[in-house]
């Protein structure tokens, strides 16, 4: 993993001394508004980063891969991430302070993100589940060129009654920008 850059921001790859800064950022309670919780302590969240630096699952079949975002000035305002299997699929989140919402830079990151897993990792087949309601993150996946999973891709996932699956498929890493 290497950092990334945008017009606005850095992507760094997320280690345990992120944890700090990142906590700050993750204790808003805004962002929990659909789901999730704020974590527990500083320490958690170090512990948490520390055994995600592997950049694999505890299998090794999938790779892990997580940024911190950061603004030019220095900000961390966020995160971006994507677990990435074998076959060429990826299921993505994110997580951006509500500060700094509604100022495309969730579509930034997110859009940079998706381009470096196309180019870097051969992703072809994107994905993200999100509660149903969360009408801000439908509007972001839309304008990033994901689309309501059909009742056949729905099948293959585990997902609740208030979540919503969304996908995008491409063709080659031309296809991811927009």
């Amino acid at each position: 993993m290497h950092p990334i850059e945008t017009r606005d921001l850095t992507l760094e790859p997320q280690t345990a001394a992120h944890a700090e800064e990142m906590f700050a950022v993750l204790s808003d309670p805004a962002i929990y508004e659909y789901e999730n919780k704020a974590p527990q302590s500083i320490e958690w969240l170090r512990a948490r980063f520390a055994r995600l630096e592997s950049r694999r699952s505890a299998d090794g079949h999938e790779q892990w891969l997580n940024w911190v975002i950061r603004l030019r000035s220095a900000q961390l305002i966020g995160y971006v991430q994507a677990t990435v299997s074998p076959d060429g699929r990826a299921a993505i989140a994110y997580e951006l302070s509500s500060a700094y919402w509604g100022r495309g830079l969730a579509f930034q990151a997110a859009q940079a993100m998706l381009t470096e897993l196309a180019e870097h990792y051969q992703v072809r087949s994107f994905r993200a589940v999100l509660k149903r309601r969360n009408l801000r993150s439908v509007r972001l996946l839309e304008r990033l060129g994901f689309s309501a999973a059909s009742e056949e891709q729905r099948a293959r996932h585990t997902i609740e009654s208030d979540e919503l699956l969304m996908h995008r498929e491409s063709n080659s890493p031309t296809d991811i920008s927009l």
